[in-house]
């Protein structure tokens, strides 16, 4: 909305300008790789019809969501099951 305040002795206009965000606004991110991977990165994600922003975007997303300790427990579930045979002498267990 533009609201001109104005009269012979003013000639400055008055502005009012607002911003809504009805969404998040987007955070850059600098990485650092070697061009040769990067040109190859760009070139899978061009044949996927997709850009390499929306790659490693979907990346982040999928990283960030992934919780990891799920399978870490089970894995040491799974392990807790295992037995070595027996006990080893330091000898035996120091054996190369």
């Amino acid at each position: 909305m533009l609201a001109a305040i104005g009269s012979r002795n003013r000639s400055v206009a008055s502005v009012y300008t607002g911003s809504v965000y009805t969404d998040f606004m987007l955070q850059n991110l600098t990485i650092s790789a070697d061009p040769a991977v990067i040109a190859l990165a760009r070139q899978r994600a061009a044949s996927e019809h997709t850009t390499l922003n929306a790659v490693i975007r979907r990346f982040l997303v999928e990283f960030a969501r992934t919780d990891r300790s799920a399978d870490y427990d089970a894995a040491m579930a799974a392990l807790g099951r295992v037995r070595s045979g027996g006990r080893f002498t330091r000898d035996e267990a120091n054996a190369r």
